[in-house]
């Protein structure tokens, strides 16, 4: 079934139709909760308060066109309130590598992406690990697509200055 229809059914209040969009998009829910969140209890946490956002407000959502923008960012400001409250720093997403070299390489990485300040990781996580858009990512932030462009560029050369400085053999132009 389209998400559109979905949408439409569980704004009417059909239970079923909002349970399966909330499984559609838990994967993508997770990634960014993750990409900003230490604890998968956390993690959890931060979606659960989401879906129970969502599954209220629903009914008031205006775009169905922009549902997982409107869910992502109620993610997004949850996982920071969650961090608020609990004054954590972002960690290291978890990997499950093949070998030492490719765990040393994400390990760094995801190391790099967390010591970026608030503003240039979300940018980063949404549009690397989530691949959103520029114009998904400005809606989602709600600050406009020049300043994602900006925060991106300023992100790829910090990573790049972190990464070199660790001498971990990524290619310039797998940032670009």
């Amino acid at each position: 079934m389209a998400d559109s229809k979905l949408i439409r059914k569980a704004k009417k209040g059909h239970h079923p139709s909002f349970i399966q969009l909330m499984k559609h998009y838990e994967q993508s829910m997770y990634r960014v909760a993750k990409g900003i969140l230490k604890k998968d209890e956390d993690c959890a946490d931060a979606i659960q308060e989401t879906i129970l956002i969502c599954f209220k407000k629903i009914p008031d959502l205006k775009e169905e066109n922009y549902f997982k923008t409107w869910l992502i960012r109620i993610l997004i400001h949850e996982c920071y309130a969650l961090l608020n409250k609990q004054k954590m720093v972002i960690p290291v997403r978890e990997c499950h590598p093949r070998d030492k070299a490719e765990f040393d390489l994400k390990l760094s990485v995801q190391e790099a992406v967390s010591s970026l300040k608030d503003s240039l990781r979300t940018v980063t996580t949404l549009y690397y690990f989530e691949d959103l858009s520029i114009k998904e990512i400005a809606d989602i932030v709600n600050i406009p697509e020049g300043t994602v462009k900006s925060r991106l560029s300023t992100a790829r050369q910090q990573l790049m200055t972190l990464l070199e400085e660790e001498k971990t053999p990524l290619k310039r132009s797998a940032w670009k």
